[in-house]
């Protein structure tokens, strides 16, 4: 396969596997945030955990790398310059929330960038209209809300099956098995967000007739999984400060309903081939289990600038996209 990588494929390469670092150290909070600000984990284990799980959870299958690369534009679209510029786009905006402590989400990010790149190549009839309804803006809404009702009625049910326990039990005993839950959370987020880089990846392949189908050769599938892996490893402090201390205090009991409902809504969507934001689920669980003790204990305003992040994502990075294309176009054409 690599006798057959021209210039551009190659270039295209580098940049989804630079997507996938910068997607690795901007969400690692998503995994480590509320076992850092809980105590349940000193932040070097966490972050050695997070990247071991987020690399195996890399490894699991293969059903929203096709969504991503083959479910959202048509083919009259598909090129090395769009993907390219899907990358950059994605890519700076990243860094942009990343530098300013938003946990936007990642996914959207690249999703957006391809949707931008896509429209300025082809027109907006280049976007597949039922695979962006079905497989991104249905679960851009739900999957927040089914952390927030889930993570809210875990600890619902926690505090009624606890209620006659000390505190301090409690704190104890939930610190401990936290560090499961976020090992869930981190090998969950590995399974949904490396797999939009191998989507990418193998389009790119695809398009530029190394590959016959859309099928993610082996190779790509470590290539992300090892970049993700190491990005994570790198941390990503400003948004884990965010993420774990600035939207509610968290105890371990509630980190760990955050992280075992967050985890389970994100598996079940890789299973099902939807690429949701990690970032966006964990945050909505974050909420919902610190609204169960009361509802002003979450600081709304931080939240609603979270809220604003995600808003701005796929038109952000969609118009960051459509720039890099017009940039890169008189380069890879």
């Amino acid at each position: 396969m690599i006798a057959g990588l021209t210039y551009a494929v190659l270039a295209v390469m580098a940049l989804a596997l630079a997507f996938d670092y910068v997607n690795g150290f901007h969400d690692t909070a998503n995994a480590i945030a509320t076992s850092v600000s809980t105590r349940a984990l000193k932040p070097q284990w966490a972050i050695a955990m997070s990247a071991a799980a987020n690399f195996l959870g890399a490894l699991t299958g293969t059903a929203v790398a096709k969504t991503v690369g083959a479910g959202l534009i048509s083919h009259q679209a598909e090129g090395q310059t769009v993907v390219a510029a899907a990358l950059v786009g994605a890519i700076a905006w990243n860094l942009v929330t990343w530098r300013l402590g938003i946990p936007s989400s990642s996914s959207h990010a690249l999703i957006g960038g391809l949707l931008g790149a896509a429209a300025v190549a082809a027109g907006v009839d280049a976007w597949n209209v039922g695979g962006i309804l079905g497989k991104v803006l249905l679960p851009l809404i739900g999957s927040p809300v089914a952390g927030f009702l889930l993570a809210f009625l875990l600890m619902v049910l926690i505090f009624n099956l606890f209620r006659r326990a000390h505190p301090r039990f409690m704190n104890e005993s939930f610190r401990r098995i936290q560090v499961l839950s976020a090992a869930f959370m981190a090998f969950s987020h590995g399974s949904n967000d490396a797999q939009k880089t191998m989507g990418v990846m193998t389009l790119a392949l695809v398009t530029a007739g190394v590959i016959p189908e859309f099928k993610v050769p082996l190779p790509v599938i470590v290539a992300a999984a090892t970049a993700i892996s190491i990005g994570t490893a790198a941390g990503g402090w400003r948004i884990i400060r965010t993420m774990g201390t600035r939207v509610v205090k968290l105890d371990p009991v509630h980190g760990f309903a955050a992280e075992t409902t967050a985890a389970s809504v994100i598996y079940l969507a890789s299973h099902f081939g939807m690429p949701v934001s990690t970032t966006h689920v964990i945050s909505g669980a974050i909420m919902g289990a610190g609204s169960s003790d009361r509802f002003n204990a979450v600081r709304w305003a931080v939240a609603r600038n979270i809220g604003i992040a995600w808003v701005l994502t796929l038109p952000a990075a969609g118009g960051a996209a459509a720039i890099a294309y017009l940039l890169l176009r008189p380069i890879l054409s």
